[in-house]
């Protein structure tokens, strides 16, 4: 559910408000909704009625299941306390669940104890819950006592559940206005929201220039001060634990259940993008008043966003998270690399400095800085045991959960750590046959200069690794156990989790695009949710992205560090996803008016119905003759 830290969500609004869509963009990212239907039937000869019953059900995806509720108000109150942890349910609405609990069918009823003991429910409530209502508060008293006696319930049913409820927002014109807890800031679409500052003091809070000459300090108004990005900083477990309370042991909502705690396991069945909204939104493009032709390759974004969004008009990302990976390798994969320079790295983004640090204080992106085990030395021994695979799956599948759960709307997937471009190659080698050397990229000193034995190293080091393993099974944790390391199993089972959560992730370099690889045996819908901004020149990324079918959007060659450089690449993104939203169709596309009746056809012209006779032309001359038009972009811009 995309909002901060709460669990229930109560949902106000007008006639026609949109509240209901609000609602139910809350739930988008949940793979299943339990959708409870609390009003009746009503009358079959009221077709406005049905009507609005059936637009409802239209809107829900197939993947959703509908419970009615109205035969019994005290119903939805038992559903609401039997709910599971790993459910999501929306309740849709509380104006008629008041209506069936002041029907004649269902008296003498106590209103005031059914509205005590739902309250309660949602209190109690484990699961995920988002509940719409109509607020009435703001209308006139009605004129007949029926209509009092409702407006009276369901004001005092709207209270009683509010006051249960995490979170309260109130949707007007469709822009929803939050009234519990405080609001958050607004952004409209593209905007770059603010994060706060964690503890740290300000960078960049130093006036660019002086003020006014003679000026009174006082009046000089400050500058703009960049804000740190928010950091966490998170540390998995050794070895899987399932006693009771353990975090990374607690249900989610797609993965089985065993005696022994979450199986992330090959074949899972995960969500999809939709199939249909990202076609929708490219040819939408076509029909944007644009001066030119339009915007050319990025055309992906605006379709790769629709289809993860489930709409043909996409907004720009706002909340985005920074998943860091630090996890050393070590043997020859680490050859040429200072020691302790990943953990300054490390360091630097903790404390909100650095290049990455910085690029996502501009993003107004939160940083999460995640330590994972470090890999032993592959050429000899397994990198990681077999409990620290499923431990490092679990670990990243929560990660991706947590953030979910924040609000996140994007993941970029980062690492800083000694050998991993060995690791990735590697990963490679065994999941896709690649030849080390032609997918290790040089190795560059402190100094700038080519270290060509410390490439040697790290393909013999890759070399015996695939000799040692030449009989070992290929499975996704068999790789990962002997070849990938503690950051490429966290970023798999990172990619999983964000798959199951229908959340977006945007990659950059080496350890994702080797996650990538491995995610396709535990569940091939993964790759669906990646995004590639740039291949920065790297032999690896450029192999596997082609394997997974990613076709990065630029060609900057950036190599700035992973994460760095999709940070880069960010806000061009946002500018494009804001200019597919808000862009009026152009006019002559508007849609003109039908002719009018009895108006007699221009002489000269044919009935719109009748084809032009077509006659193939003659060649002029040996060889293929052209005999159309130059051929126009693949995603059909009008020529400009």
């Amino acid at each position: 559910m995309s909002v901060d830290g709460w669990n229930t969500v109560l949902v106000l609004g007008g006639i026609r408000s949109g509240k209901s869509e609000f609602a139910e963009s809350l739930v988008t990212d949940a793979p299943v909704v339990r959708y409870l239907a609390t009003a009746a039937e009503g009358d079959p000869e009221d077709t406005e009625w049905a009507t609005r019953l059936a637009a409802h059900r239209a809107r829900r995806p197939g993947s959703w299941s509908t419970e009615e509720t109205a035969a019994d108000p005290r119903r939805l109150a038992d559903v609401l306390a039997s709910a599971q942890p790993n459910e999501t349910l929306l309740v849709d609405d509380l104006g008629g669940w008041v209506t069936v609990l002041l029907d004649p069918d269902h008296q003498p009823a106590d209103d005031v104890a059914t509205i005590a003991e739902l309250a309660e429910a949602i209190r109690g409530c484990s699961a995920r819950v988002v509940l719409v209502s109509p607020e009435v508060g703001l209308s006139l008293v009605p004129t007949t006592p029926l209509g009092r006696a409702f407006t009276d319930a369901l004001g005092a049913a709207n209270r009683a559940v509010a006051d249960a409820c995490d979170a309260v927002v109130l949707v007007v014109a469709g822009q929803p206005a939050w009234l519990k807890p405080a609001a958050p800031t607004a952004t409209a679409a593209g905007a770059v929201p603010a994060t706060p500052a964690t503890g740290t003091a300000p960078v960049g809070s130093t006036p660019v220039g002086p003020g006014p000459v003679g000026a009174d300090p006082a009046d000089v108004e400050p500058t703009p001060e960049v804000q740190l990005p928010e950091v966490l900083t998170h540390t998995p477990p050794a070895a899987p634990n399932q006693e009771p309370g353990n975090p990374w042991a607690a249900p989610t909502m797609a993965l089985p259940m065993v005696s022994t705690g979450l199986v992330i396991q090959p074949g899972m069945e995960l969500p999809m993008p939709d199939e249909y909204t990202g076609p929708q939104a490219v040819d939408r493009l076509a029909t944007l008043d644009v001066p030119g032709a339009g915007l050319g390759v990025l055309d992906r974004v605006v379709g790769f966003a629709a289809a993860t969004q489930g709409t043909s008009t996409p907004v720009a990302w706002g909340s985005v998270r920074v998943l860091l990976l630090h996890g050393d390798h070590a043997g020859g994969a680490s050859a040429g690399t200072v020691a302790g320079e990943s953990a300054r790295r490390a360091g630097q983004a903790r404390s909100g400095q650095g290049a990455l640090a910085r690029l996502a204080a501009e993003s107004g992106a939160s940083l999460q800085v995640v330590d994972t085990p470090v890999a032993a030395p592959m050429e000899d021994q397994p990198a990681l045991t077999p409990e620290q695979v499923e431990s490092a799956l679990r670990y990243g599948w929560r990660l991706a959960e947590q953030a979910a759960d924040a609000g996140v709307q994007l993941l970029v997937l980062a690492a800083c750590g000694a050998g991993t471009e060995a690791a990735a190659a590697a990963v490679l080698a065994a999941t896709a046959g690649a030849e080390p050397p032609a997918v290790l990229g040089r190795v560059i000193t402190n100094s700038g200069e080519i270290d060509d034995a410390a490439w040697m190293i790290r393909c013999a080091a890759v070399r015996d690794a695939l000799h040692r393993t030449r009989r070992s099974p290929r499975g996704a944790k068999d790789v990962l156990a002997e070849l990938g390391g503690g950051d490429v199993a966290v970023a798999t089972g990172v990619l999983l989790g964000a798959t199951a959560r229908r959340m977006p992730v945007l990659l950059d370099g080496p350890v994702g695009l080797a996650a990538g690889m491995v995610s396709r045996d535990l569940a091939g819908q993964a790759r669906h949710w990646c995004l590639l901004a740039d291949h920065g020149g790297h032999p690896a990324v450029r192999l596997a992205a082609d394997v997974l079918g990613l076709t990065p959007l630029l060609d900057l060659r950036l190599d700035l560090g992973e994460g760095a450089n999709a940070l880069v690449a960010l806000p061009l993104l946002r500018s494009v996803l804001s200019l597919a939203a808000t862009l009026p169709v152009h006019p002559s596309l508007a849609g003109g008016g039908e002719p009018d009746e009895g108006a007699e056809e221009p002489e000269g012209t044919e009935p719109e119905d009748t084809e032009p006779d077509y006659a193939e032309p003659e060649p002029a001359g040996p060889g293929p003759a052209t005999t159309g038009a130059d051929e126009q972009p693949a995603s059909g811009w009008r020529a400009g």
